[in-house]
C-alpha cells in the first residue's frame, strides 16, 4: 500500500545525483550515522540549526523503525539534479505494513512507543512517501528543501 505523496522527488520520475551516502542499518550506531550523515550534509549547505535538528530528527525515527520493525534495512541520501531537495530514502525487507493509514494515525503504535514516529517524522519532513507491502517490506522517501 503506498501513501499520497507529499513532495518528495521521486526517484523514478525526478533525476537526482548518485547517493551522497549509503547506510546499512542493524543496530542504534548505525542510526547515529545516518543522522551524522544527514546533519553533515545539510550543515554544509548551510541550513539552520533548527531545521537540521527537525530533519535529523524524522531520519533518525525512519532509521530505527527500520531496524526495529523491519529488521535492518538501509538508507541512502541524495541530492536532487536540481539542488533543491536532499531526499532520503529507507527501506527494509521487513514484514511490511498492513494498513500504512492507521499507521501514520497519530497515536497509534504496535509496540510500546507513543505512537507518534511515523507521523511525527512526516511532520518534520517537507515530502514524506511511504510504501509498503505485506511480506515485502517498507520504503520512506522524505525530503528536505535545501
Amino acid at each position: 500500500m503506498r501513501s499520497p505523496s507529499c513532495g518528495v522527488p521521486d526517484r523514478r520520475e525526478a533525476s537526482v545525483k548518485p547517493a551522497l551516502a549509503e547506510i546499512t542499518l542493524t543496530a542504534s550506531r548505525d542510526v547515529v550515522r545516518a543522522r551524522q550523515a544527514v546533519a553533515r550534509i545539510l550543515k554544509e549547505r548551510g541550513l539552520s540549526v533548527m531545521r537540521i535538528t527537525r530533519f535529523v530528527t524524522a531520519v533518525s525515527e525512519i532509521a530505527r523503525n527500520a531496524i526495529v520493525h523491519g529488521g535492518g534495512g538501509h538508507i541512502s541520501i541524495y541530492i536532487d539534479e536540481r539542488g533543491a531537495y536532499l531526499r532520503v530514502e529507507c527501506r527494509d525487507e521487513g514484514p511490511g505494513i498492513e494498513d500504512v493509514t492507521l499507521a501514520m494515525t497519530e497515536g497509534y503504535t504496535t509496540g510500546k512507543g507513543l505512537g507518534r514516529g511515523l507521523g511525527g517524522a512526516k511532520r518534520l519532513s517537507h515530502g514524506f512517501e511511504l510504501r509498503s507491502a505485506v511480506g515485502q517490506g517498507t520504503t520512506v522517501s522524505m525530503s528536505v528543501k535545501l
